[in-house]
């Protein structure tokens, strides 16, 4: 693969519990790619990943949401899983660097239950998405236009299902981070 990303730095926003899958080989292919990858979150020190409820791996925390200068970074990735997105949309430092992102047009990927920190951060509405079937209803709700595929790209967001869409996934946004901002505007 050809290092398209040189020279960029993505954040990947995760707290404890994140699907370990949807992290790390989507890490592994930003990495391959030539990006700079740094893990951003609330907790400091370890965050916890998870194989589906099953406990996985302690990964180390790079850089503490608190004091993450969103400018620092190129892209955003949101993994999902059961538990990391559901903490990530109850904090409102995780809100702001997100939004901040979608204002200035820098490309953002989420996977599976990802998509749900763009529901509470209010980024869904007019937007072509896709997520985990069990919040797809949530995605429609808020406005989004749910497509039930591997993968959906809508001007430099990119969503997709579960781990079994990776393969779909990492192409999509390697291309996106590499095609850098997009100019769309934040929804209200």
């Amino acid at each position: 693969m050809a290092r398209r990303l040189d020279g960029k730095t993505i954040a990947v926003l995760v707290s404890d519990g994140f699907e370990q899958v949807e992290m790390t080989r989507p890490v592994e292919a930003l990495k391959e790619a030539g990006a700079t990858v740094r893990l951003v979150s609330p907790e400091s020190g370890d965050v916890h990943g998870n194989h589906h409820r099953e406990h996985g791996d302690a990964f180390p925390v790079d850089v503490e949401l608190g004091s993450a200068m969103d400018s620092d970074y190129d892209g955003l990735l949101i993994p999902g899983g059961l538990f990391s997105p559901d903490l990530l949309r109850t904090d409102d430092r995780a809100l702001s660097f997100v939004k901040a992102f979608f204002r200035d047009g820098r490309p953002v990927a989420a996977i599976c239950h990802g998509p749900q920190v763009l529901i509470s951060a209010g980024l869904a509405k007019g937007r072509r998405m896709t997520g985990y079937k069990a919040i797809q209803i949530d995605l429609a709700n808020a406005g989004a236009t749910v497509e039930d595929q591997p993968v959906v790209t809508d001007q430099g967001v990119v969503t997709s299902r579960s781990p079994d869409d990776i393969d779909a996934f990492n192409p999509k946004m390697i291309e996106e981070f590499a095609e850098g901002r997009h100019s769309r505007h934040a929804a209200e």
